[in-house]
């Protein structure tokens, strides 16, 4: 037996008109009947197109400031009923109830209000009731009803009714169901997520309506996809697709870079998520130079991020590198011209964007929720550890440093000198290893680290860690403290003339 549907009437309400006019013209020459209410029927009428109100068919006027308009058992009948229940087709003729073969209905924006800084009051009128209970009605019984739900699906709609003049399969019928619940899910967890703002009920809700199925994931054996608006935060200008660590490394690449916005012309150079080049200059193009200097060798294949435009020699001497990625918040012409020449470089501007206040990760059989990292060290948290007190340069080289630890795997330790990155030991599992890496990988890069500064993510557990900074000519030392031994870091550092700071908080990033 066929499941097929021919539309002979239709449920229009929709709070934007935009893109409607094409579907209700196509209805209308199908000879399709079309209910309305309020602005939908004034819109449908001025396109000189018959309407049936919703008054008419329910005999109750809209009520309530027009809260209550299609909360009506003959508009929840008309759509409900299972045509092929001998019972629910005597009920639909005893009550006089008409068919409902569709039901096209969009919601309250919600979102874009709460996002406009509205106050609560308008933002609690745009929790849509009428609209949301349309669409689980039509959408449950796809049986016999076919529910448009977004305006996202207009024009996939328009094609079915060209296509097939006005019938529906049960497959059509069900695929847009599942488009349906797709926005009546996301719809419930915004106005969750409004009222749960403190977290005060333990309960996680995430809904990405912005799916994109990337090449593969990590590695080419596993499936890889990225859910959100990736066209929120970037204009991309040119070059290949975003392969999924590509993604990774922007992710790391922008949170690193807002620690410097506003500030100073800053260049940082990532791999695997940390940065590996970073300086900050009286101009982008000396601080891409000593940023690149920093480590030529991981730059290659790179992710490049700068705080302020990208100029023409900029642009020359990134050029000449392989690097999968630039970011920047704008590129002047010659500079866009010029790295535009490698195909497959990607170019993105990085636009004034907040980030989400919590990070979520998956652990075990669910997810690991915390807070966003927000605290980032400044001069006035810092308490003098040492009789030594670090110089002005090294206080500005210390807090430099300090941020780029916060963005970097732990156990790490950075070493910096006048606000360029000489090195940083990143994720080993012994901060003394760490330190020996930064180490190594300086002097290797030709760095003098005489009067170079360290950071550590985490407390110095013995006095090991500054000994061997010291023997290598670090001068000054930033570090959260807070172990049982920090005093005989701190006595090693008397005795030798190095300057220590503690800010009090740990930044450990796994």
């Amino acid at each position: 037996m066929s499941n097929n549907k021919t539309i002979k009437s239709a449920l229009i309400s929709v709070f934007s008109k935009d893109g409607l006019a094409p579907i209700v013209k196509q209805l209308d020459e199908q000879n399709v009947t079309i209910y309305s209410t309020g602005g939908t029927e004034k819109f449908i009428k001025d396109l000189g197109i018959n309407v049936v109100p919703v008054e008419d068919v329910t005999s109750y006027p809209s009520i309530l400031g027009g809260r209550v308009k299609t909360l009506h058992p003959k508009v929840f009948g008309g759509i409900l009923n299972r045509q092929n229940h001998d019972g629910d087709v005597a009920e639909m003729i005893d009550f006089d109830i008409p068919q409902i073969d569709v039901v096209i209905v969009d919601l309250y924006p919600f979102e874009k209000t709460v996002a406009s800084g509205a106050s609560n009051q308008d933002i609690i009128e745009k929790i849509d009731i009428g609209g949301i209970s349309l669409i689980r009605a039509a959408a449950k019984n796809y049986a016999d009803v076919i529910c448009v739900s977004s305006v996202d699906d207009y024009s996939e709609f328009l094609e079915l009714l060209k296509l097939k003049n006005g019938e529906t399969s049960e497959d059509d019928r069900k695929q847009f169901a599942a488009k349906a619940f797709n926005v009546s899910s996301h719809y419930d967890s915004a106005i969750f997520n409004y009222f749960n703002a403190d977290h005060s009920i333990a309960s996680l809700k995430i809904s990405e309506t912005k799916g994109q199925v990337l090449r593969y994931g990590e590695n080419p054996h596993q499936r890889g996809f990225f859910f959100g608006n990736f066209d929120d935060l970037f204009t991309k200008l040119h070059g290949k697709e975003l392969s999924y660590n590509n993604l990774l490394d922007v992710d790391a690449a922008v949170n690193l870079m807002n620690e410097f916005k506003g500030e100073e012309p800053a260049f940082a150079i990532l791999k695997h998520n940390n940065a590996c080049g970073f300086a900050q200059r009286d101009n982008i193009h000396q601080a891409y130079v000593d940023a690149l200097a920093g480590d030529p060798v991981s730059a290659f294949g790179g992710v490049l991020i700068a705080n302020t435009e990208i100029d023409k020699a900029t642009a020359e001497k990134i050029h000449t590198l392989f690097c999968e990625v630039v970011i920047a918040p704008s590129f002047s012409e010659e500079a866009l011209e010029i790295l535009k020449g490698k195909k497959n470089r990607i170019l993105l501007i990085l636009k004034d964007t907040e980030f989400a206040e919590t990070t979520v990760r998956t652990c075990l059989n669910g997810v690991l929720v915390q807070d966003r990292n927000n605290k980032t060290d400044r001069l006035e948290d810092l308490k003098q550890a040492t009789n030594t007190k670090p110089t002005q340069n090294e206080l500005d080289d210390l807090i430099f440093a300090s941020k780029i630890c916060k963005h970097t795997k732990s156990n790490t330790i950075v070493l910096v000198k006048n606000k360029q990155l000489c090195a940083s030991g990143t994720g080993q599992t012994s901060r003394v290893d760490a330190l020996n890496q930064a180490i190594h990988k300086a002097q290797s890069f030709n760095f003098d680290l005489k009067g170079a500064v360290m950071a550590s993510d985490a407390f110095f557990p013995f006095p090991d860690c500054v000994e061997i900074a010291d023997h290598a000519g670090i001068t000054a030392v930033i570090q959260p403290g807070g172990s049982i031994k920090d005093q005989l870091t701190i006595d090693y550092c008397n005795e030798h003339n190095v300057a220590m700071v503690m800010t009090g908080t740990r930044h450990f990033k796994h």
